[in-house]
Order: C-alpha cells, then sequence, then structure tokens
C-alpha cells in the first residue's frame, strides 16, 4: 500500500473492506492492543464490518496482566515502610489483590489507610518526587509493555538519584501472542499488531505470524483509518492464501524499531520468564534490571512479603473472567459478573480498572449488562 492509500478515509477502507468477496465463513481478527480495542469499540467499528467479520480484543492490558504478587508487594511494601514513597501509574492504584475484604486490597486503600501512594503519570514525575524526597525512598511501581518500559529504561540509563528504586514490573506482547500461537486453539484467522509496541521493539518479530504460522498481520496506529487498513490487508491476505506482515503504519513504525529506546532496554534490563496474572508463567516475556543497576532494584532493597498462606496468589479474583478475556478467550459480558459484581465503581477484575481493558472499554461504550448474547450483538 501507498501512504497516500494508506491515508484514505474510514469510509473508503470500509467501502474496499465490503467489496471484498469474504463467503459466508466466519474471520476471526484479533487485535493485540488495548489502544486499538478502545479505538474500534469507540467507533463503534464491529457494528459496520460485514457480518461474518469478528473483532477479537487480545492480550494488549498492561494492568490486566499485572502479576497479583507484584500488586500486592507493593501493597505492603507501601503500608510496612513508613520511609517509602510509593508511586505509580494512575490505573495500578485501582487493582484488587486476592485478600479477604476486611484487609488492604489496593494501593488505594493503602492511601487511605495512611501510606503514602502517589499517582503518576510519567516516569520522569518520579525522578522529581525523589529529588523533592532526598531524605525518603521513593520506590517506582512500574508496570507495563514496551512502550512505557523504555521510558524507565531511558532513565535509570541516564542517571536517576540514589533514593529511587524501581519495583519493575514490565512485560512483552509478542510472547503472549506467541503462546496462543503455538496452542490448539489460538482463536483468531488473522492479527492487527500493536502500532506502538512495534515503533519501539520494531515490526520484524511480528512477521513470525506470518512465516511461521501462516496467519495475516498488519501493524495499525490507532486511527479508525488506520485500523481498517489494517483489516483490509489481512482480509484480503487471507482471501489470497498469502500470508505476510504488512506495516500500515510506517510514519510512526520503522524497521528495527526505536535505536535509542531498544538501546537504554539492553543497556539496563535483561529478559527473562514472567508470569501473568491468570495465565501464568510466558517464556521470556518479562523485563528484569541487569545487575548494574540492582542500586536502584526495589526488589532487592525491600524483600517481598509473600505468604506461602495467602489464598488464591496471583489468580484472578473468584468469579472473574479477565484471563479468558485477555486471551481472547470470551468477550467481556460473558463474564458472568460483567455488569453485576464487577463494574467501574467496584472492580473485581483489572479488566475492569483500566482504560486499555476490554470490560471497562465494553463499559463505557455502552455495554451494560452479563449476557451471552452480547458477543452476537456486538459483532451484528
Amino acid at each position: 500500500m501507498t501512504l497516500k492509500t494508506m491515508r484514505d478515509s474510514p469510509q473508503s477502507w470500509l467501502q474496499r473492506i465490503r467489496e471484498l468477496p469474504l463467503g459466508e465463513e466466519k474471520i476471526r481478527l484479533m487485535n493485540v492492543c488495548g489502544g486499538h480495542e478502545r479505538s474500534i469499540t469507540m467507533a463503534g467499528l464491529r457494528k459496520v464490518l460485514p457480518n461474518n467479520v469478528e473483532l477479537i480484543p487480545g492480550p494488549g492490558c498492561p494492568v490486566c496482566i499485572c502479576p497479583e504478587e507484584d500488586v500486592y508487594d507493593a501493597i505492603q511494601l507501601a503500608l510496612n515502610h513508613p520511609n517509602v514513597i510509593l508511586v505509580a501509574f494512575g490505573d495500578m492504584l485501582h487493582v484488587p489483590v486476592n485478600v479477604p475484604r476486611r484487609e488492604v486490597r489496593s494501593l488505594q486503600q493503602a492511601r487511605a489507610a495512611g501510606a503514602d501512594v502517589r499517582p503518576i503519570a510519567s516516569p520522569q514525575e518520579a525522578v522529581t518526587i525523589a529529588l523533592q524526597e532526598c531524605d525518603k525512598d521513593v520506590v517506582f511501581f512500574a508496570a507495563g509493555f514496551e512502550t512505557t518500559t523504555a521510558p524507565v529504561a531511558a532513565l535509570l540509563a541516564q542517571g536517576v538519584p540514589d533514593n529511587l528504586k524501581v519495583l519493575l514490573s514490565g512485560r512483552r506482547t509478542w510472547p503472549a501472542v506467541k503462546l496462543l500461537l503455538d496452542s490448539e486453539q489460538p482463536g483468531f484467522d488473522a492479527l492487527v499488531a500493536p502500532g506502538h509496541v512495534s515503533a519501539v521493539w520494531g515490526p520484524e518479530e511480528w512477521g513470525q505470524v506470518a512465516d511461521d504460522y501462516n496467519i495475516p498481520v498488519a501493524v495499525a496506529g490507532f486511527t479508525p483509518e488506520s485500523l481498517l487498513a489494517a483489516m483490509y490487508s489481512t482480509l484480503r491476505q487471507k482471501l489470497e492464501g498469502k500470508a505476510f506482515l504488512d506495516n500500515v503504519y510506517p510514519e510512526v513504525v520503522q524497521p528495527g524499531g526505536n535505536p535509542t529506546a531498544k538501546r537504554f532496554l539492553t543497556q539496563t534490563m535483561q529478559i527473562g520468564d514472567g508470569k501473568w496474572r491468570g495465565i501464568g508463567t510466558i517464556s521470556k516475556s518479562a523485563f528484569e534490571l541487569r545487575d548494574a543497576y540492582s542500586n536502584h532494584d526495589a526488589r532487592l532493597r525491600f524483600p517481598a512479603e509473600q505468604t506461602e498462606a495467602r489464598k488464591r496468589a496471583g489468580e484472578m479474583p473468584q468469579g472473574c473472567d479477565c484471563a479468558r478475556v485477555v486471551l481472547g478467550k470470551i468477550y467481556p459480558p460473558e463474564c458472568k459478573i460483567y455488569g453485576i459484581a464487577c463494574t467501574p465503581r467496584t472492580p473485581v477484575g483489572p479488566c475492569m480498572v483500566s482504560d486499555e481493558g476490554a470490560c471497562r472499554i465494553w463499559w463505557a461504550s455502552g455495554v451494560r449488562t452479563s449476557n451471552t448474547d452480547e458477543r452476537v450483538k456486538a459483532t451484528a
């Protein structure tokens, strides 16, 4: 596709999709990014696509998959160390852990109980607070995918105050998709790959979807026209039987990714196996601080306070199907507690907390009840 073609209007792309001879067989397109899911849902794309094109939200919400143990550790650290200021991106303050309701279940509740917990919007704010509060340890609970982990790496590489520690809970997106691809039922026929992740890490690894699994794939941006262009590309690949990686976001995603961001990530972090909440351990999916930066590792400065007696540690809350939503196995309304026990005001699971969580996004779009029929309605 030419750049001019990619900038065509959403209506033009939708017309191209409708003109494809798709037949009657259902074609399942998975979008990996939570930002993609928000754009798709808010633009109402599910309701205007051909009836047999099903859009499935995938594992693109870092708040949703952040290990429950890490959230628990952050809460205990904030509660039990009066000389510590714990900072985290705002959504993380509302994620509940699996403890009895009489106990503190979120960072927000820890804050209400007297702990010094502060929401921040950017990693640089953590540095500013550390400089202002030089007589205290400032712990940055850094959860996120490549796009938010790269700025953390840049801060560390360029130098941060000695009193700034990082409780790192960074994850890579590709290993989770590979986990689905290697399963007996991946659950999708084509993939819309994440634009900003590809801008950091490079689009090349998404080429494995086509090369190793013969599944069409396209990297997309966040506008309706970019998403529809990616959908058109993957649908056309499917019809022609020629799977390849198409980059419909070339103004941001370049071959090889962002060399500066990758250099900082490689300098400060290494890749290891990592836990994903409700899913388990995924090989080579976690960012870990290198030994050279151990002075800023909160896990070494404040050893974890986990107890073996804690029930359901690491799991989703009882009754919550967030993990299956993240893996694209069900739609949000198919969770039995969606809209009943679990709402944005009283979230049970993390998928209802984050603006990138599919449950929160669907709720914001007007889907308010738990009903398996909503799956059909949403794609009709």
